[in-house]
């Protein structure tokens, strides 16, 4: 029987197509450094996890979920008649003021760090640095030198983690909220302060040079147009690390702070695990209001 000619027709595109698809295939664009990435990415996964020791053969063992059934059934439940009684308890000593602590650590640390971050934002500008602000490139090598100083001062604030700047504070500063006010500030100056450097760098450049005909120097084309336009979306990272401040402030709480953190710690070392749990919840619940304002902020900083 021959074939009919509509069921010839739809080989032959079928075939037609695979060709392209080959041909496609055959001429897609080939870049050397993606390869070397990928292949680097995965022979560092292969031995980081050959030479860490990692294995999950005894991740369900019969002393680990019966460790899993205790602390579930046992550990973490509320050791009294009434919960009710019992969260009323434990909010009213540890819960309320570590939870209030603990917000006004991280709402202090996230001013503090805008502050200085609008301070060292233009200084990290190669447009606001340059000759001419936003009409020329190139800068003086007094302005340039003053970029890249500010620049690594802010690469270096970024890559000490709050933690130990809050460690090292405590060393100087003594127990206290400060030190981890501090630490948190400056590490988020730092990346604030970088953000807000490539954000003055990205702005439209003809309201400024409009400004820069009119005869305006370098601070008022930053202060009446750079921070002008730029707010909105420095906005939208103050409130986004707003959420990290939140949360880091819980953690250094582990240091001594008194914040939700410090609570758990001491609920872990006096093995209360029922109040660890406890005072875990306020925490997430904290971190989601958190997230919550931050995302009808940034909603509406969007729409300016």
């Amino acid at each position: 029987m021959s074939e009919s000619p509509s069921n010839s027709f739809a080989s032959c595109a079928t075939c037609d197509r695979a060709t392209d698809v080959r041909a496609l295939w055959r001429k897609r664009p080939r870049d050397g450094f993606v390869r070397f990435s990928i292949w680097s990415l995965t022979a560092l996964v292969t031995a980081a996890w050959a030479m860490g020791g990692f294995s999950f053969s005894n991740w369900f063992s019969a002393r680990r979920l019966e460790n899993a059934k205790r602390f579930i059934s046992q550990d973490a439940a509320p050791q009294a008649d009434s919960v009710t009684e019992w969260a009323s308890d434990l909010w009213s000593r540890h819960g309320a003021h570590g939870l209030m602590a603990t917000l006004a650590i991280s709402v202090l640390a996230i001013v503090l760090a805008a502050i200085w971050a609008l301070c060292l934002a233009p200084l990290t500008s190669r447009v606001v640095m340059s000759r001419d602000p936003w009409v020329k490139e190139g800068s003086h090598p007094a302005l340039r030198f003053v970029r890249q100083v500010v620049r690594l001062f802010c690469i270096a604030l970024r890559a000490i983690p709050e933690y130990v700047l809050a460690f090292l504070l405590l060393a100087i500063l003594g127990q206290g909220a400060w030190p981890a006010v501090l630490a948190l500030a400056l590490h988020n100056a730092g990346i604030l302060g970088r953000l807000g450097g490539e954000t003055l760098e990205n702005l439209e450049r003809k309201p400024m040079r409009a400004l820069r005909g009119l005869g305006a120097s370098r601070a008022s084309m930053l202060a009446h147009g750079g921070l002008a336009l730029a707010l909105p979306r420095f906005m939208l990272y103050f409130f986004y690390r707003f959420e990290t401040c939140v949360r880091e402030a819980t953690v250094l709480g582990m240091l001594g702070v008194v914040s939700l953190g410090y609570w758990i710690a001491d609920a872990r070392v006096r093995m209360r695990y029922d109040e660890m749990v406890f005072l875990i919840g306020l925490s997430v619940l904290l971190v989601i209001a958190a997230d919550a304002l931050s995302w009808f902020a940034r909603r509406a900083v969007r729409r300016m």
